[in-house]
C-alpha cells in the first residue's frame, strides 16, 4: 500500500510559462518579457526543455482552423518551494475565440501507468495515427492529420501523470507518492487549477476526458476540482471506463461479473458470425441476466439440463462444448485462449481481433496482440510528432505505457485501505450537487477489458438524479479502443460534439 502524504495535499504548483510570439507553424520559446520556468535543477528534470509554443492551423471540413499548441510542463513545488516533479502537457487552444464561452478539456488516458499519447493520437488531437486499411498494423503506422478532431468543439489540454509520458518526480523515490487513487486525483486537480489559472480559462466550461481507468480518474478528479480548488466540471466523457471496480473484477469465479461479461462475448462472435444485429445482442443480454446468472449462481446442473445449458453458451460465445463444460460457463479466460483451434489467440482489448499464439502448447497466452502489439507504436509517433512538429526536444525517455505503476498503486478510494476502488459514490455526489452537470460512456461491443454492460449496470442503478439523460451510455464497433476503427471515431466525435452542445467553432 502507498502510504498517503498530508504534505503531498498542500503542495502548490508553478507553470512553466508559455510565450506568444513566433511564426506560422514554426515552434517558438517564451519570449523575454514572459513569465520563466523554474531553473532545471541537477537530476533527470534537467533533460526536460522550455515550453515549445506554436501556430498552426488544421484544414477540416473545407474549414481551416488556426490555433495554438504548447508542449510543455506543469512544475509542482512542495511547501518549502522546492520542486517535486514536473507534468509534461500538450495543450491546443482555438484561436479567436472567447475564452468565457469556448470549452475546454482536459484528457487523460488510465492503467494507471498509460501516457495520454492514446486519445492524443487517436481521437481527439489535430494529429491522429492511422495504422493502416485494416486497422492494426503497427509499422506501418503513420501520422497525419485528424480531420475529426475535437478542436472543432473544444480546447484540449493532454495531460500525463506521473510516471508516464516526459511526467517525472524530482527524486525517483518519490514518485510512490503520486501512486494512489486520492493521491492521483489530487496532483491532477491542482495542475488543471493551475493551467485555468494561467491561461485565463477560469470562466470557461469545463471538460474531462478520460479512458479505461481514466474514467474514474476523471470523476475523482472533478470531485477533487469542486472540493480542494473550487472549480466546478460541466462535464465528463468517459471511454471504456473503469467506474466500480467490485463489478470490473472476478467474472471467471463469480455468476454476476460473468454474467455482465457475457454479451460483449457474443458481440465479437456475432461480429465474426457477420450476424451482429441490436435483436441478437439484446437477446443475449436477455440471457446474460437471467437464466445465465440464475444457473451460474447456483450449484453445478448435472445431467440433460447441464448438456442443454453448455449447448447453448458453446452456440453463443463459439467455444468448444468441452471448453464450456470444464469451465462450468465460465468463459472469459478460456474465451482468449480457446476460441479458436487455429495457434490463435483473442484480444480482450478487442475479441474481434485475434493474433499467431506464441505459446500454443500452454495455457499461457503472452503478451496482448493489441495492447502489446499495434499500439505501441503510440509512443514512437508521438516522441517524432513532439520533437519534429512541436518543437518539444528532449532526451528523456517518454514512457508510453509503465506496467510497473499499476502493481505499486493504491487502489483504496478513501487512502486508508478499507474500500476497493470504486467512482460510483463520486458520480452520484456530482450528479447531485451539480444540477447542470453531465456524463457520457462510450464503450466497444466488443471490449472484454471493460465490458461495456458493466457500466450500462452501474448507470441503471443510479438514482433519478434529473433528466434520464444526464449519464448518457453511447456504444460503438470496436473494443476498448474501439476509436482505432475510423466509423467508430467519427461516430464518438459526433456524439460528444452533441454532448458538449456544439458547434463552438
Amino acid at each position: 500500500m502507498i502510504v498517503h502524504r498530508a504534505a503531498l495535499a498542500a503542495t502548490a504548483l508553478v507553470l512553466a510559462a508559455t510565450g506568444l510570439t513566433g511564426a506560422q507553424e514554426r515552434p517558438r520559446r517564451a519570449g523575454p518579457n514572459a513569465e520563466q520556468t523554474a531553473p532545471a535543477g541537477p537530476g533527470l528534470l534537467s533533460l526536460l526543455p522550455a515550453d515549445a509554443v506554436s501556430d498552426r492551423t488544421l484544414e477540416t471540413g473545407g474549414q481551416k482552423l488556426a490555433y495554438t499548441a504548447t508542449a510543455g510542463t506543469l512544475n509542482l513545488y512542495d511547501q518549502n518551494g522546492e520542486r517535486t516533479a514536473a507534468i509534461f502537457y500538450t495543450a491546443y487552444v482555438l484561436k479567436g475565440r472567447p475564452a468565457e464561452s469556448r470549452p475546454v478539456t482536459f484528457v487523460f488516458n488510465g492503467g494507471p501507468g498509460a501516457a495520454s499519447a492514446y486519445l492524443h493520437l487517436g481521437l481527439v488531437g489535430p494529429k491522429m495515427l492511422d495504422f493502416g486499411p485494416d486497422g492494426h498494423d503497427g509499422g506501418n503506422a503513420r501520422l497525419r492529420d485528424n480531420p475529426d478532431s475535437w478542436l472543432k468543439f473544444t480546447d484540449l489540454v493532454m495531460i500525463d501523470p506521473i510516471g508516464t509520458g516526459w511526467s517525472r518526480t524530482a527524486k525517483a523515490d518519490d514518485a510512490k507518492n503520486f501512486y494512489g487513487v486520492r493521491e492521483d486525483a489530487q496532483a491532477l486537480a491542482k495542475t488543471i487549477a493551475l493551467y485555468l489559472a494561467r491561461s485565463g480559462r477560469m470562466q470557461s466550461p469545463k471538460y474531462l476526458l478520460g479512458e479505461s481507468y481514466g474514467g474514474l480518474r476523471s470523476v475523482k478528479v472533478a470531485r477533487a476540482l469542486q472540493q480542494d480548488q473550487g472549480v466546478i466540471v460541466s462535464g465528463i466523457v468517459m471511454v471504456s471506463p473503469l467506474i466500480e471496480g467490485a463489478l470490473q473484477f472476478g467474472s471467471d469465479r463469480f455468476a454476476l461479473g460473468a454474467a455482465l461479461q457475457l454479451p460483449s462475448v457474443v458481440a465479437a462472435e456475432l461480429e465474426r458470425r457477420h450476424a451482429f444485429t441490436e435483436e441478437a445482442l439484446a437477446a443475449a443480454e436477455r440471457f446474460a441476466m437471467s437464466d445465465y446468472l440464475v444457473t451460474l449462481a447456483g450449484p453445478p446442473l448435472q445431467g440433460e439440463a447441464a448438456r442443454k445449458f453448455y449447448d447453448r453458451v458453446a452456440e453463443l460465445t463459439g467455444l468448444p462444448l468441452d471448453i464450456v463444460t470444464r469451465s462450468r460457463g465460465f468463459i472469459r479466460d478460456a474465451y482468449v485462449k480457446h476460441l479458436r483451434r487455429d495457434q490463435k489467440v483473442v484480444s480482450p482489448y478487442d475479441a474481434t481481433f485475434a493474433a499467431p499464439d506464441a505459446y500454443p502448447e500452454s495455457d499461457h497466452s503472452g503478451d496482448d496482440p493489441i495492447l502489446d502489439g499495434v499500439t505501441r507504436a503510440y509512443g514512437s509517433a508521438f516522441v517524432g510528432y513532439a520533437r519534429d512538429e512541436l518543437g518539444f526536444k528532449t532526451e528523456m525517455t517518454y514512457t508510453l505505457l509503465a506496467r510497473d505503476i499499476s502493481g505499486r498503486w493504491d487502489w483504496h478510494s478513501d487512502g486508508h485501505g478499507r474500500t476497493p476502488a470504486t467512482a460510483d459514490g463520486d458520480l452520484r455526489e456530482l450528479l447531485a450537487l451539480n444540477p447542470s452537470f453531465r456524463v457520457l460512456v462510450a464503450h466497444g461491443y466488443s471490449d472484454l477489458v471493460i465490458p461495456y454492460y458493466v457500466n450500462r449496470y452501474v448507470i441503471d442503478h443510479l438514482p433519478p438524479l434529473g433528466g434520464a439523460d444526464r449519464v448518457q451510455l453511447k456504444l460503438y464497433k470496436g473494443g476498448h479502443m474501439m476509436y482505432m476503427i475510423p466509423a467508430s471515431r467519427i461516430a464518438l466525435t459526433a456524439d460528444a460534439k452533441a454532448f458538449y452542445g456544439a458547434p463552438t467553432q
